[in-house]
């Protein structure tokens, strides 16, 4: 008897679940919910404040959802008319009996499957999603009603996004593999969201945390509190510079950001491998480190660096201003200061600013003292500001060795060894995209003499120089000077004023070209092949100072 009741039992759930089944299935046939197509574009329209447009509206009794194919969202049109997002297809989570028994859709989530989103900024900083959602509050009590949205759930998987400026001249660059995660959407609290994106050149960014509550009026000022990551961006590659500027790296980022919806607060690390800051430079060697704090307004698009640390290997300087990212390209008034700083740590990371040492030649020692004012866009950079390096000593590169024509007089070229001592450096430099110039150099080798005068460098690295080279009295080559002097007619007066010449050509392959209307003069005075051979010794003596190549 209870056999017979248990299989009776088992039966009859059998059949329920059979049915249950066959309704699942049946349902779709009988409920066409595209009715609500019309309804659900005007609330979604109404919700958004922008047009929201949808395809064919599937249900699927098993998943729980409605399945939307061929969606659009209108854009601002201050920014394009062009949609703002586009997706094939989007799950919509639907409450299934208010649908079924009352024909009321109640919208809980949504999945938007490799959508494409543009978001724009216009040349006074304003985003084209800020608009976004604006009209909701204010329309919502003229609704219908029929649609109940509430966004328990967002999830956009595998999105392309298109980063840029709006305008005709606009720039923008395209994001792979764009993720984002929030839950629990509101206008009255947070909520907790995901991001992530691959950048150009096989970068990652990712940013985690909470938002909201969400600002009607602009969902750009929105409260957040996150966690900022950036892996491997390839700055060269983002497309928001000019390439002709130069500038290039490899960013690693990590920092947080906090914002009340009007001020944005930020501190953290930003790690820059194989940096380069000028046209005619090439990668650093050595990475560049920044410890940073700031803060930022965020209606303005205005910002403060209270805090910018710049580590070289030991060397530090400190990095602080202003930047304001409302125009196209951001602009910085900043003010670079470092004292003291090892000079052989920072020669890795001189050709980042186009300079570069004699080949095989290496700083053994010294210490920089830099104090520069940064200003402009930040791929059209201004700086300006007195340099002075101070007991330092290169490698590998002997100046008394390349005296060339001068070699030729006794023990002249072959003793000091290898290296070079240089008491002082000190310039007055302006660098712009016009190129550098260096002016009121002054250069001190002890066992050559002192050099003055102005330098100036194209961003193609063709030189202009004029200097001037008071050779040391107490050694050998001053007294030579001394000689040349009497040759030329000079006497001691142009002893102490030097021997005037200049430096044409390119960094690559420098031409010294000494003046030597004085030693013509000289020749007429006292002989042609005095004057020449004076002027020959001359012109070599300066050719091997500076390293000239020999052929």
């Amino acid at each position: 008897m209870k056999k017979s009741l248990v299989k009776k039992a088992l039966i009859i759930v059998g059949a329920v679940i059979a049915l249950l089944v066959v309704i699942a299935i049946a349902i779709p046939l009988f409920v066409d919910v595209n009715k609500y197509k019309p309804t659900l574009e005007t609330d979604l329209s109404t919700a958004l404040g922008r047009k929201v447009e949808l395809g064919n509206i599937g249900l699927s009794i098993l998943s729980g959802g409605v399945k939307v194919d061929d969606v659009s969202i209108a854009d601002d049109p201050a920014f394009s008319q062009t949609p703002f997002l586009q997706a094939k297809e989007v799950t919509a989570g639907v409450a299934l009996l208010p649908l079924i028994f009352s024909g009321r859709l109640a919208v809980s989530s949504f999945t938007v499957t490799d959508p494409q989103v543009s978001l724009l900024r216009s040349a006074s900083g304003k985003w084209n999603f800020s608009s976004l959602g604006g009209a909701s509050k204010g329309s919502q009590s003229e609704s219908s009603g029929a649609t109940d949205i509430s966004v328990a759930e967002l999830k956009i998987s595998n999105a392309t996004l298109i980063l840029g400026t709006a305008g005709a001249h606009g720039k923008t660059q395209t994001y792979q593999g764009v993720n984002i995660e929030a839950s629990s959407l509101s206008y009255t609290s947070q909520f907790p969201f995901k991001f992530s994106a691959q950048t150009p050149g096989g970068g990652t960014i990712s940013l985690e945390g909470q938002a909201g509550p969400m600002n009607a009026s602009d969902s750009a000022q929105t409260p957040l509190d996150a966690k900022l990551e950036v892996k491997s961006l390839d700055l060269a590659k983002t497309g928001f510079f000019d390439p002709s500027s130069g500038l290039a790296g490899i960013v690693d980022f990590t920092g947080a950001l906090t914002s009340d919806g009007r001020e944005m607060k930020s501190n953290g690390t930003v790690n820059v491998n194989k940096v380069k800051l000028v046209a005619g430079g090439s990668p650093s060697s050595v990475p560049v480190n920044v410890d940073y704090a700031t803060t930022y307004e965020v209606e303005s698009q205005k910002g403060t660096l209270t805090q910018g640390d710049v580590h070289i290997g030991k060397a530090l300087a400190a990095l602080t201003g202003t930047y304001d990212t409302a125009g196209t390209t951001t602009t910085v008034q900043l003010k670079l200061n470092g004292q003291a700083m090892p000079a052989p740590d920072l020669e890795g990371v001189l050709p980042a600013v186009g300079i570069t040492l004699p080949s095989g030649a290496s700083l053994k020692s010294g210490t920089l003292n830099a104090n520069l004012a940064i200003s402009g866009p930040v791929d059209r950079l201004t700086i300006v500001g007195p340099v002075n390096l101070s007991n330092g000593e290169m490698t590998g590169f002997n100046l008394t060795s390349k005296l060339g024509a001068l070699g030729s007089f006794a023990g002249l070229g072959k003793g000091g060894g290898s290296n070079t001592e240089i008491q002082t450096f000190s310039a007055d430099l302006h660098q712009d995209p016009a190129g550098t110039q260096a002016n009121n150099v002054n250069i001190v080798v002890p066992s050559i003499g002192t050099i003055t005068g102005t330098a100036n460098v194209s961003p193609a690295g063709k030189l202009d120089c004029k200097m001037n080279a008071k050779l040391a009295a107490g050694n050998m080559v001053g007294s030579l000077t001394s000689g040349l002097s009497s040759f030329t007619g000079g006497g001691k007066s142009s002893s102490s004023s030097g021997i005037p010449f200049k430096i044409e050509g390119t960094t690559k392959d420098p031409i010294f070209i000494p003046d030597v209307a004085g030693m013509a003069t000289g020749m007429l005075k006292g002989g042609a092949g005095t004057a020449m051979g004076a002027a020959g010794a001359a012109s070599g003596m300066l050719g091997g100072l500076f390293g000239k190549k020999k052929n």
